[in-house]
C-alpha cells in the first residue's frame, strides 16, 4: 500500500469538482451564522460531527468491499433533502471520472455501469480508495477532512476571511476530524455483519433546510 495516494486522493486540486461547492457555507454566511474565524469553526464543527460522521462511514465500508449498490441506497437515505442527494450525485460523477482515469478498476467500472447517473460521492471516494490500495479508515480520514475543508475554502472566498484563520480553524479540528474518522471506520467493518443499519444516520436539519432554499437562489456563487 502507498500512503502517498492519500495525499493524491485529499489534495484540493484532484479534479473531484468539489471547489464549485461550499458545503453549506454560503447560506450560512448570507444567513450571518457565518462571519469570522469562530463561527466558521462551530459551523465546521457541527458539519464534521454530523454530515462528515455519515460520510466517512461511507466511504470507509467502500473501501472495505461493501456492496457499493446497497451503500449508494444507504447514503439516499441518509440525504432527506433533493438538493443535497442532487449534489451527492454530481460530485459522485466527477469524483468517478477523476479516480477512473487515476486508479483504474473493474469496481469502478462496475459501479459506474450501475449509476450512470453518478453515485453518491462518499461511497465513491471510498471505492476509489480501494482501487488505490489504501484502507478504510483512510478513505474515512479524506472524506472527513473533505467534509470541513470545502467550508473552509468557501468562507476565504465568501467574506475576503484570512486564509490564515481559515486553516488555523482546520488544524484546532484535527483531533476531532481523527475522532469522527475512526468512528466512520468502526461502524463500517460492522456492515458484514449488521448490514447497512450499522453506518450511522446523524443529522443536520439546518444544513438540510438551508441547501434546499440555497438551490433556487438566482444568484449565487456555489453550486450548492
Amino acid at each position: 500500500m502507498s500512503r502517498a495516494a492519500l495525499l493524491v486522493l485529499a489534495d484540493g486540486r484532484f479534479p473531484a469538482g468539489g471547489h464549485a461547492h461550499s458545503g453549506g457555507a454560503e447560506p450560512a454566511v448570507t444567513a450571518g451564522r457565518i462571519k469570522d474565524a469562530a463561527t466558521l469553526e462551530r459551523f465546521c464543527r457541527g458539519r464534521l460531527h454530523t454530515a462528515g460522521l455519515v460520510a466517512a462511514a461511507l466511504a470507509a465500508a467502500a473501501a472495505a468491499g461493501c456492496d457499493p449498490l446497497l451503500l449508494d441506497d444507504a447514503a439516499d437515505a441518509r440525504t432527506p433533502v433533493p438538493a443535497l442527494r442532487t449534489t451527492a450525485r454530481k460530485l459522485g460523477r466527477q469524483m468517478m471520472r477523476a479516480a477512473r482515469a487515476t486508479w483504474p478498476s473493474a469496481e469502478l467500472d462496475e459501479l459506474a455501469a450501475a449509476r450512470p447517473r453518478g453515485a453518491h460521492q462518499p461511497v465513491v471516494l471510498g471505492l476509489a480508495a480501494r482501487s488505490a490500495g489504501l484502507e478504510p479508515l483512510d478513505a474515512a480520514h479524506a472524506v472527513a477532512y473533505e467534509t470541513i475543508s470545502g467550508p473552509a475554502t468557501a468562507a476565504v472566498r465568501l467574506l475576503s476571511l484570512d486564509p490564515f484563520d481559515a486553516t488555523a480553524v482546520l488544524a484546532r479540528l484535527a483531533p476531532e476530524l481523527e475522532q469522527v474518522a475512526e468512528q466512520g471506520a468502526e461502524a463500517a467493518h460492522r456492515v458484514a455483519t449488521e448490514g447497512t443499519d450499522a453506518l450511522p444516520a446523524a443529522s443536520a436539519p439546518l444544513l438540510d433546510i438551508t441547501a434546499q432554499q440555497h438551490v433556487g437562489w438566482p444568484v449565487r456563487l456555489f453550486a450548492s
